[in-house]
């Protein structure tokens, strides 16, 4: 069984350093599965393509709902592609809950990226996990660096911690925002604000470019009381049109100016060093919860527990401890 994993690890994997799309396809479906035969394989793939990886720009975009993502999306990767970059969408969607598959349909809303040879487009349910952040997220984003992209887009369903989730795990995070101001910045939450690296002011055209302009001026003051996370970068407000194509070559070189500022000090590489050992604690937890919800032992206790838990037969914290002493018995 051994011997097979690994040769079918293998042979995944020389396939994606040629760029097969579909056995990039295949390796993040295998990545996404819950059967252990197939975590297995992904395992052993993920081990083999790890020196494959790291060559990209990790780029996570988050939003308020109505800012026009998927525009700005599309017309920011074709504007990539067109530098001869080849680029990785990772669209996290809320999942449904009685079929826990995707319910948004992201590649029906870029319809010029998903046709684009230099694109790779994946939706992914979210499962359930917290904050609508694809448990395997970081998986795929390894897999696709592996298959030659050199740009990763990681966007977020905008709701509770998947925000924080994903700033976690890129290189830089950009908020983009409609030309609100005033009231939407009110409903901005200060800990979001301050993961931005990036603020993007977007539709900043037509009879809203007035608008967009005060709105960049009010988060510029806004940015300008919080404190950096980096001594080597102050977070920037730019504004965009992505139903124009505007400013979005902009915010590229500005991108380019993070990478540069962050690589002193070695910040960046640090930053990365210090998301791998997240990522490995992350995973501890998600693991041990799975394996705890799974016990036998566990799972035949957990409904009367619960039950006596919302009758307050018994306080939270000691049906945890039982349940604990429950799964540590040998």
């Amino acid at each position: 069984m051994g011997k097979k994993i690994t040769a079918d690890a293998e042979g995944i994997a020389e396939k994606l350093r040629r760029g097969d799309r579909r056995a990039l396809a295949r390796a993040i479906t295998l990545v996404e599965s819950v059967r252990s035969d197939h975590r297995a394989t992904a395992q052993a793939l993920l081990n083999i393509i790890l020196p494959d990886t790291g060559n990209s720009i990790r780029i996570g975009i988050s939003g308020t709902p109505g800012v026009g993502k998927s525009t700005f999306i599309e017309a920011f990767g074709k504007l990539l592609t067109g530098a001869g970059h080849k680029v990785a969408v990772l669209t996290v969607d809320p999942s449904s809950q009685r079929s826990g598959g995707s319910i948004l349909g992201d590649k029906t809303r870029m319809e010029e990226l998903v046709r684009d040879p230099n694109a790779f487009i994946r939706p992914s349910p979210s499962g359930g996990s917290l904050g609508g952040v694809a448990r395997r997220t970081r998986e795929a984003m390894l897999l696709t660096e592996a298959a030659g992209f050199d740009v990763i887009l990681i966007e977020t369903v905008g709701v509770g911690q998947s925000e924080t989730t994903v700033a976690e795990m890129v290189d830089v995070f950009l908020l983009l925002l409609a030309p609100g101001g005033g009231d939407e910045l009110q409903g901005i939450k200060r800990g979001v604000m301050e993961l931005a690296d990036v603020v993007v002011i977007n539709k900043a055209d037509g009879d809203l470019k007035a608008a967009a302009a005060r709105a960049a001026a009010e988060y510029k003051g806004a940015i300008g009381l919080m404190r950096p996370k980096s001594k080597n970068w102050k977070p920037k407000v730019l504004m965009v049109s992505a139903l124009n194509k505007s400013g979005i070559d902009k915010l590229w070189d500005t991108i380019g100016k993070y990478r540069d500022s962050r690589g002193v000090d070695d910040e960046l590489a640090e930053q990365r060093r210090e998301q791998a050992v997240a990522w490995m604690w992350s995973e501890l937890g998600d693991s041990l919860m799975t394996r705890f919800r799974s016990h036998k032992a566990v799972a035949a206790r957990i409904k009367q527990m619960e039950a006596d838990v919302k009758t307050a037969q018994i306080a939270p914290t000691t049906a945890a401890e039982k349940l604990l002493e429950i799964f540590l018995e040998k």
